[in-house]
């Protein structure tokens, strides 16, 4: 019998057949560049297992690229986000940024291209990314953060803040600095499966001290 975790559609309907708009990530990507944690699922209802998911959620994620999309466990990314990569960058620190190194023509050696490096799109553990949202290269993305929809993120947001706008911008943190501290330090997301699902309910509760107890 297959795992919960490995199933590519995790979602059933009422008569029994499975949704095919929500997918475990992690079971649909092939690509070396990206990385992603079990249970975090992606929902869609323009695409459907087979489709290419990977293109999707990066378009820009060139095999001659150094950069990587790496997202953690059980996140949640709801239709349309959109995480730009470093190959979506161009030259600015020069009068045009027109990408004429790209094009391969003569003209395209006499100069060499400086494009930025921001580094890898980094997404931690039970990240919530509303619909339509924007990562911009480099950014990384604190555990149990709230991403709001339409959002375009330019830069870092810490762990467990709520940011949204466009520019993004951090609204405010979900919890006080010590239930946050506590928060990363128990990581529920790494406990074994069956000791998560025994938890649920403290897990998605608002008791500090019990998660601690339990860890």
């Amino acid at each position: 019998m297959t795992d919960f975790k490995d199933l590519i559609t995790p979602q059933m309907l009422p008569d029994g057949t499975a949704y095919p708009h929500t997918v475990f990530l992690k079971n649909v990507i092939q690509n070396p560049q990206i990385e992603v944690g079990e249970y975090t699922y992606y929902h869609d209802l323009n695409l459907s297992p087979g489709d290419d998911y990977a293109s999707k959620l990066a378009p820009y994620l060139y095999e001659n690229v150094p950069t990587k999309l790496i997202i953690g466990k059980f996140c949640s990314i709801a239709q349309g986000v959109t995480f730009l990569t470093n190959a979506a960058n161009h030259q600015f620190d020069g009068f045009s940024t027109y990408p004429f190194a790209e094009f391969k023509q003569d003209w395209s050696s006499t100069y060499q291209a400086n494009y930025q490096n921001r580094g890898y799109n980094t997404i931690g553990n039970d990240v919530w990314i509303g619909r339509n949202a924007t990562i911009m290269p480099g950014v990384k993305i604190g555990s149990g953060a709230i991403i709001g929809a339409a959002a375009v993120v330019t830069k870092d947001v810490p762990d467990y803040c709520i940011a949204a706008g466009n520019p993004a911008k951090i609204i405010r943190k979900r919890f006080d600095d010590q239930a946050i501290k506590k928060l990363l330090e128990i990581q529920w997301w790494n406990w074994p499966d069956a000791k998560i699902f025994a938890n649920i309910k403290y897990i998605v509760g608002q008791d500090i001290d019990q998660l601690i107890k339990i860890q």
